[in-house]
């Protein structure tokens, strides 16, 4: 059988993160004197690269803003990660569907806000490293919705776009893959309604870890 490729975001598709990314912004912008973004706006950001995302959530600043910002939320993260405030546990069943999918010959991959450090801590203490066949990052690519992470996966695997999938939690994941020209499945269990992925174009929306599995299984 042809190879396929399965290509997963991170924050929010397979680790649940928000907590340390919304505490890590909230004392990013604390400690520059401004008062926080609300939660639900941090969330909404979520994938995108940290230069895109302070350009959003501070639309009136500048780039040298916007860059100090980024320099200060890397470090607030740290401190915040040092003090041992960092959890992002995989979502229930990631684990197992992972491994299942490695079994019956998928190749996997990641493609993520992250950076390049950030995604291999985060790999190496889930001990899943090793399932996937291409990491692909922030540090290395244009931001979410840009199919640049995408293009590099199917490059690495030697997998058609035809013969892949991208699976994600935002609009930015749906928009990359569909720009890549490959199926893409949204999950509910992130941090962008599911009305959003369809309207953004999802080919199939899973509700469940189980719904997951049984598209992928589905998969021809």
């Amino acid at each position: 059988m042809t190879a396929r490729l399965a290509i997963f975001d991170c924050d929010g598709t397979l680790v649940d993160s928000q907590a340390n990314i919304c505490l890590a912004m909230e004392y990013t912008f604390e400690q520059a004197g401004m008062p926080p973004p609300a939660r639900n706006a941090i969330r909404r950001v979520v994938g995108l690269s940290l230069f895109e995302i302070m350009r959003v959530l501070l639309p009136n600043a500048d780039s040298i803003k916007h860059t100090k910002m980024v320099e200060l939320y890397r470090a607030s993260y740290l401190a915040l990660r040092n003090d041992g405030l960092e959890h992002e546990p995989l979502y229930d069943g990631m684990a197992g569907l992972l491994a299942s999918m490695d079994e019956s010959g998928w190749l996997l991959g990641v493609a993520t806000g992250k950076s390049d450090r950030g995604l291999e801590r985060c790999l190496d203490h889930h001990a899943i490293k090793g399932l996937f066949v291409t990491l692909q990052t922030a540090d290395r690519h244009p931001s979410k919705p840009h199919p640049s992470m995408v293009h590099q996966a199917l490059a690495d695997a030697d997998v058609a776009a035809g013969r892949a999938v991208v699976i994600g939690d935002t609009v930015y994941d749906i928009q990359m893959g569909r720009a890549a020209g490959t199926r893409t499945i949204g999950v509910n269990w992130g941090y962008h309604p599911v009305e959003e992925l369809r309207a953004a174009g999802a080919d199939a929306i899973a509700e469940s870890m189980d719904e997951l599995a049984a598209l992928l299984g589905d998969f021809v």
